[in-house]
């Protein structure tokens, strides 16, 4: 994805074009369990993960959080630092399934002399259901 994020041309309301990821395989979430050191069972055990009443491995929260913020990131680009990030997990991600990232811009502010982007994100599972909610704060140069 490349940016064409700039402060004066973003408008409120605007659409962060969407990111795409996936479909998830459980050797990429294996890979994420080894990247991070969560090697939590739920994540990389179908027999202990069924056991918890899981449908089999899960996703980490946190690796689609991670999606999250690199598709603001992204949409940023060179000129915008993300400055913070929240979320809220609503729905697991499975082996399988397409996490695709989407967001628009709430407002935009310039205080102190700093030009910062407020962004509502949240990602969709390929069936529409909200996996992921948050926001952003993105300051530009």
């Amino acid at each position: 994805m490349s940016s064409q994020a700039s402060y004066d041309k973003i408008k409120v309301g605007d659409s962060i074009p969407p990111l795409a990821k996936g479909p998830l395989t459980k050797e990429w979430i294996r890979k994420y369990a080894d990247a991070s050191g969560d090697h939590n069972p739920i994540h990389i055990d179908d027999k202990y993960a069924t056991a918890f009443g899981l449908p089999g491995v899960i996703a980490h929260g946190m690796l689609n959080m991670g999606f999250v913020a690199q598709h603001v990131a992204s949409w940023a680009g060179l000129e915008g630092s993300l400055k913070r990030i929240k979320v809220r997990f609503g729905a697991i991600v499975k082996p399988g399934d397409t996490v695709t990232c989407k967001g628009k811009v709430k407002d935009k502010k310039i205080e102190g002399g700093r030009k910062t982007v407020f962004c509502e994100l949240w990602a969709e599972n390929q069936k529409g259901e909200q996996v992921i909610t948050g926001e952003a704060d993105v300051v530009f140069a």
